[in-house]
């Protein structure tokens, strides 16, 4: 897995991005409120599933979690055309 070196700030901007609270946000990802307050003030560290499922959320966001995915992670960020492909099937 990736490390994160400012796992605080990519939690609050994905929130923030999202339009979440931390609230819904912990409701989302399935962890406390607590737990969410913890890793944006730096007090502690997602687990690796909770790391995947924030990176998930990430994608979820498409455009705007475009830039955090390449930035955070190291990935190409999903292409327009992928994008697309997903929501509407292809009729011949």
């Amino acid at each position: 897995m990736t490390d994160w070196p400012n796992i605080a700030g990519l939690i609050r901007e994905l929130r923030q991005r999202a339009n979440l609270t931390q609230e819904k946000l912990a409701a989302r990802l399935g962890v406390t409120f607590s737990t969410i307050n913890r890793w944006e003030n730096g007090r502690a560290n997602p687990s690796p599933l909770a790391r995947k499922q924030i990176e998930h959320c990430l994608r979820e966001l498409r455009g705007e979690g475009r830039d955090l995915l390449a930035t955070r992670f190291g990935k190409p960020a999903p292409r327009q055309e992928d994008e697309g492909a997903r929501k509407e099937p292809r009729r011949r």
